[in-house]
């Protein structure tokens, strides 16, 4: 077997052991968050906040107690979070907010959260619905549709302008 066969086989094989190694290491970091995902949720609590003020900030700057900064792995603490400054109650408190739902939190609005400590983990509407805003498609997918519409229109087009075959009696 020539030498360059033997160096081919051997990264290949190295390459397939790294990547069964992070299918398993994926596969138990899906099952920690999971089981943390779920923990959060057995803890909730349901209040009805009154948002103030919604923005991404530096976990640093976001103004949470000393605790939670702490609390926090080191490399996390300069990254951007997204913050929710709300009036619980009498009382205004930064909370930090789940990255999918933070979207949806209308700023100035009354709103029910569902919360764990200072984690907002889903909100609904108090009075009415959230508002959805339009997903932003890709520009592939705009042109996809674009195209479609105008194939419709184009065959809507060709069978208004066929002529009907009608049979003689």
């Amino acid at each position: 077997m020539p030498p360059w066969a033997i160096v081919v086989l051997i990264i290949t094989a190295i390459l397939l052991i790294a990547f069964i190694a992070l299918v398993i290491y994926a596969n138990k970091m899906q099952k920690k968050s999971e089981a943390s995902q779920e923990q959060i949720r057995a803890n909730a609590q349901t209040f009805s906040i009154l948002v103030i003020d919604k923005k991404r900030m530096k976990l640093k700057e976001a103004g949470f107690p000393q605790l939670v900064v702490d609390q926090t792995p080191k490399a996390l603490r300069g990254a951007k979070v997204p913050v929710v400054k709300a009036k619980i109650g009498p009382k205004v408190a930064n909370l930090m907010c789940d990255e999918k739902i933070f979207d949806l939190i209308p700023v100035k609005k009354e709103v029910k959260a569902v919360m764990n400590g200072i984690y907002i983990i889903d909100v609904k509407g108090l009075r009415g619905g959230l508002e959805q805003k339009p997903v932003k498609q890709s520009w592939t997918k705009r042109m996809k549709a674009k195209l479609l519409r105008k194939k419709d229109e184009l065959e809507a087009e060709t069978k208004d302008t066929k002529p009907s075959k009608k049979k003689a009696d």
